[in-house]
């Protein structure tokens, strides 16, 4: 099973994340099978950018986004557009 989740990068209370598809037995920060986006808390605000095609992507294939990584898409707004393409076929 493939899911959408964070890899932490970064220093001692300066983390970043990068949104990465990976397999569900991989560990957090282990192999990945493509980048999705950028999140970093640390800017004000803070910074998300998705690469929103990819997401999409990966979503209809079946991958299952963490409860953390929906949030970001809903924000973003690949969810919305995601769940009305789904819905218009």
């Amino acid at each position: 099973m493939v899911k959408l989740r964070l890899q932490r990068f970064g220093t001692t209370k300066r983390p970043f994340y990068r949104i990465v598809a990976a397999d569900a037995r991989k560990t957090r920060d282990g192999r990945y099978l493509e980048i999705v986006g950028v999140y970093d808390p640390t800017k004000q605000p803070a910074l998300v950018e998705i690469d929103g095609d990819l997401a999409k992507k990966w979503l209809s294939n079946g991958a299952q986004p963490t409860d953390t990584v929906k949030s970001l898409l809903k924000k973003a707004g690949v969810m919305s557009e995601f769940l009305s393409e789904k819905t218009n076929k």
